[in-house]
């Protein structure tokens, strides 16, 4: 059984587009083209998208609608993008967001704990 999304409650049902090839912190990974980067990242079980400032703890898909922010990663090199409504594309570079860039906090400066 496949783990994949198959309809949005926002977008609707969408087109399983070509497979295409992105990349998540460094590794390469397929999703269909036009599916919300979210959905590719789930099927390829990635379940943390980023980090919160405060307390560094890990957040994944929530609302799935485009209206929370724990979905958001740095897509492309732009931080807070909601993966969960932005459409795949071949190529893209999808990093896990630490606060808010993808640098980890242990090697951010000054990134202990508040």
């Amino acid at each position: 059984m496949e783990s994949r999304i198959a309809e949005h409650p926002v977008l609707g049902t969408y087109e399983k587009g070509k497979l295409v090839t992105f990349t998540h912190d460094g590794k390469k990974l397929q999703g269909y083209e036009g599916e919300p980067i979210a959905a590719a990242l789930k099927a390829a079980g990635v379940q943390i998208h980023r980090y919160t400032q405060k307390r560094h703890s890990p957040r994944g898909i929530f609302c799935a609608i485009g209206r929370c922010t724990d979905c958001v990663m740095v897509v492309d090199g732009v931080p807070n993008v909601r993966t969960c409504m932005t459409p795949l594309r071949e190529g893209m570079t999808v990093n896990t967001q630490y606060g808010t860039t993808d640098v980890p906090f242990e090697k951010q400066q000054g990134g202990e704990r508040v």
